[in-house]
């Protein structure tokens, strides 16, 4: 069989994933270098010929390994109202974690 790729849930998202990814998904309470098993919905060969579909879900079938916590970039949001001297402004960075895909199983 060619490479695996996968579709993962986690986070309210959904990702697709092959083997030696590295991927920010939203945080999990994990410590860099512990193992992480993520809920699979879809697993493929990357030439498409094998494909297995879970009914909802194919249960843990991709492990992965948790690199680093981190922050994305600031996001700035600005509300503004004309003629009414109104401005606010907002930051906000969005905590991940960092996951390198080890198995395809």
């Amino acid at each position: 069989m060619a490479d695996k790729i996968a579709i993962v849930k986690t986070g309210g998202k959904q990702y697709k994933v092959k083997e030696g990814q590295v991927l920010k998904i939203e945080k999990l309470e994990k410590e860099p270098g512990e193992k992480v098993a993520l809920d699979t919905l879809l697993i493929a060969s990357s030439d498409g010929k094998e494909v297995t579909i879970g009914k909802p879900s194919l249960g843990d079938k991709v492990e992965a390994k948790v690199n680093r916590q981190g922050r994305h970039k600031k996001v700035s949001v600005i509300k503004y109202k004309n003629k009414t001297r109104y401005l606010k402004n907002v930051g906000h960075k969005q905590i991940f974690t960092e996951i390198v895909i080890e198995k395809i199983s």
